[in-house]
């Protein structure tokens, strides 16, 4: 066969014979016989091996010109001491399957980007075969989480993630410095947290001086247990998600009790509520004015969001700490029950809070990885098997460094 169609199909310890195309399917046939000069070599020992007898195998490989192809190969077949029969080791095909090993990284490239039922359509191939394979490219290629080896981490992330929409939840722990992350793991308790830290070594624990959260008790009982000298920041965006909470029930409540011209003009609002005020067009604005003109209620609650937000603007833990008092005064004293008990709830974690202003810390890094795995959660809509999940978490954390129709082409 010519060199082009051997340098084309590149196939190790293979010769290739003939390309043709099969008339029942119209793939690609590659018929290739195995290079004698090369030595057999024990799948299990890595010793040389001498030949039994040889099989032929069918794999599938890349899709060529438009057509699927298929690659038959011959492979030697030796004995063992024990008298197995077993198949000599190759590196371009994927033990246990019949794809090469650069269609397998095709499959688990495309996964990345399209849902598996995309995948499985677009190649002809079932679901489960898809999803086995990305998983098994992914258990190869991932860097291993490993705790006990990491050193110098100094402020760290949590979070939880929903493996579907307000069920079985996993937890996230992000290198808040570097941006990487670290552990993820079924559940959200905080034995699950616990388990992460008694996996760091002394030094690593001792080391760590902030923990950024929500307002979660599990994850805050598990950081006090383990890591008694860390500071807990509670993240900025869950306290300020919090109070949207409440702005958007006390609308809903506005609007059950409104009259009908009452009803008309908190219809649509909720975004100009919610947006900050700077980011509003004229209009909007106008219409919020007219809106906070109408409703003492919620002219007062928005008011209060934006100087909640201005807290974070403190220059120290003692100045937040006094901005936050006077907030809390300030919001007991409008007699909003909501507002109330929220201020309440904001004091109670005050110390949290205001380490803000020692670190500087926020849950950002971990929001933006959370982003990922929701877009992939929505994708996939929903997945089954955890183990997974948990693979395509950590695929979304690292860049992808070639390219999958060109391997050649670095894209960092």
């Amino acid at each position: 066969m010519s060199l082009l169609s051997s340098a084309l199909f590149n196939f190790k310890g293979q010769c290739v014979q003939s390309v043709s195309i099969e008339t029942d399917t119209h793939s690609v046939l590659v018929k290739c016989k195995r290079d004698r000069r090369f030595k057999v070599i024990d799948p299990e020992t890595g010793a040389p091996r001498t030949v039994d007898h040889y099989v032929r195998r069918r794999l599938s490989d890349l899709p060529v010109s438009g057509r699927s192809c298929v690659i038959e190969i011959e492979l030697a077949q030796t004995r063992d001491r024990l008298g197995r029969r077993l198949i000599e080791a190759t590196d371009f095909v994927v033990k246990g399957s019949r794809y090469t090993e650069r269609f397998c990284h095709f499959i688990s490239g495309l996964c990345r980007y399209m849902s598996i039922h995309a995948v499985s359509k677009h190649l002809g191939i079932r679901w489960e075969t898809v999803k086995n394979i990305d998983k098994a490219f992914l258990l190869s290629t991932l860097p291993a989480l490993e705790p006990e080896k990491i050193t110098s981490l100094v402020h760290i992330g949590v979070d939880e993630v929903a493996r579907a929409k307000g069920h079985d939840y996993m937890t996230v722990v992000y290198d808040l410095v570097s941006g990487q992350l670290i552990w993820v793991d079924h559940g959200r308790t905080s034995n699950v947290l616990i388990n992460f830290f008694e996996q760091l070594s002394q030094q690593t624990r001792d080391g760590i001086r902030a923990v950024s959260m929500d307002m979660g008790q599990s994850y805050q009982s598990a950081v006090r247990k383990v890591l008694p000298n860390a500071d807990i920041v509670f993240d900025r965006f869950h306290v300020m998600q919090n109070y949207s909470l409440l702005i958007r029930k006390e609308r809903n409540k506005a609007f059950r009790n409104g009259t009908h011209h009452e009803k008309k003009m908190l219809k649509g609002t909720l975004f100009l509520l919610l947006k900050n005020a700077p980011n509003l067009n004229d209009k909007q604005s106008d219409r919020l004015d007219d809106l906070l003109e109408s409703n003492k209620t919620l002219c007062t609650i928005y008011m209060l969001k934006e100087q909640l937000q201005a807290l974070w603007d403190e220059p120290d833990y003692d100045s937040m700490i006094t901005a936050l008092e006077a907030w809390c005064q300030l919001a007991k004293k409008t007699r909003i029950l909501s507002l109330i008990n929220f201020a309440d709830a904001l004091w109670d974690r005050r110390i949290g809070i205001c380490n803000y202003a020692k670190y500087r810390l926020t849950n950002a890094r971990v929001e933006a990885g959370n982003v990922s795995i929701g877009l992939l959660r929505r994708r996939a809509r929903g997945v089954r098997d955890t183990e997974y999940f948990k693979l395509k978490i950590r695929q979304t954390s690292i860049k992808e460094a070639q390219s999958i129709f060109y391997p050649e082409i670095k894209l960092t």
